[in-house]
């Protein structure tokens, strides 16, 4: 039986750091309201200006997971690229890492699923490499949101979360008795526009018309839109389900999970599901606090911050479940 393992982890966040009181600055905000309601401290974004794009963060991580898999570009088979914030409208990033890297002319896919994108890529490649498909497939999530927040008090509930950076990991074929053991993915299109940017987009068009002053493009549909209540409500739903549903189908129970690595979207999340599954403060890595919500890079920065903190052992299970957006959600079990 063909197994599916992670053999390399890497991340790659920009070196400029946004403290809570840095964003006090700009706007009507203070470092006590945004740790009381999100767990954030700071955050990093790109230089303003720098151009530097979420293909360019990810390709650096990637560069870091393949030196610690001990395995080169030209080994990868297949490239699955997780994000909302493209270099481009078209084409995706995963080409634009593909010629980065110098990599054959190999496959590669972009997962459009926010921050639920790494969960989804990750099942995606478990999937390729059980059926034989691909030897080793590089998976990355990255994110550049600095580029898109509204930095004004009328953004402020959304624009103190989110920050830049990269994660990957190389997904290879193993017969070991370890691996990916079990995932889920599911949606709930119906609160798609709970938490969204609508424009550009086909539904608002995109010509000279819709650019034209006047035409009714405002704020709402330029910069990304949350129900902060109503997500934080499904989220704390969903979580549970899914890691639930993830243990069920590996035959474990929650005291069974060693490290517990969630999607880093607010603290308070976080602390919420670890309390209903009971998992100890020493099983569970967060890092939201010096990160902010990096979406699709939250989880993959978290395993190689945890990796190389020795928080992951060979035969641990780690357990990895992400919401977002979509509303998408689910989660992969792994025995490390």
């Amino acid at each position: 039986m063909i197994n599916a393992i992670i053999t390399g982890v890497g991340h790659y966040v920009p070196e400029r750091v946004v403290t809570n009181h840095d964003l006090a600055k700009v706007m009507d905000t203070n470092d006590e309201w945004i740790q009381e309601r999100t767990g954030i401290v700071e955050r990093r974004h790109i230089e303003p200006g720098s151009k530097i794009s979420s293909t360019d963060l990810g390709v650096k991580a990637a560069e870091i997971a393949l030196k610690d898999a001990g395995i080169t570009a030209q080994d990868i088979d297949f490239i699955l690229f997780a994000t909302l914030s493209p270099d481009y409208y078209f084409p995706g990033n995963g080409v634009l890492v593909q010629k980065a890297l110098g990599c054959k002319t190999i496959g590669a896919m972009d997962i459009r699923n926010q921050c639920s994108g790494f969960v989804y890529a990750l099942s995606t490649a478990d999937a390729f490499i059980k059926s034989g498909k691909y030897k080793n497939i590089l998976v990355i999530g990255a994110e550049v949101h600095s580029f898109g927040l509204d930095m004004s008090d009328e953004g402020r509930g959304v624009s103190v979360i989110f920050g830049d950076g990269a994660g990957a990991v190389i997904v290879s074929a193993t017969t070991e008795d370890r691996g990916i053991i079990s995932t889920n993915m599911h949606s709930e299109g119906e609160y798609a526009e709970e938490l969204a940017v609508l424009f550009p987009g086909t539904r608002l068009g995109w010509s000279d018309e819709v650019m034209k002053e006047g035409h009714g493009i405002t704020k709402k549909e330029l910069y990304p839109h949350m129900n902060g209540n109503y997500v934080f409500k499904h989220a704390v739903t969903r979580f549970p389900e899914s890691i639930i549903e993830a243990l069920t189908e590996a035959k474990l129970k929650p005291e069974d999970v060693d490290l517990f690595v969630p999607h880093q979207a607010n603290l308070r999340i976080s602390q919420f599901v670890q309390k209903q599954l009971g998992f100890p403060d020493e099983k569970v890595f967060n890092n939201i606090q010096k990160y902010g919500n990096t979406t699709a890079a939250s989880i993959p920065i978290a395993l190689s911050e945890a990796k190389a903190a020795g928080k992951i052992k060979q035969g641990d299970t780690v357990l990895m479940t992400a919401f977002g957006a979509g509303f998408t959600w689910g989660s992969v079990l792994i025995k490390w």
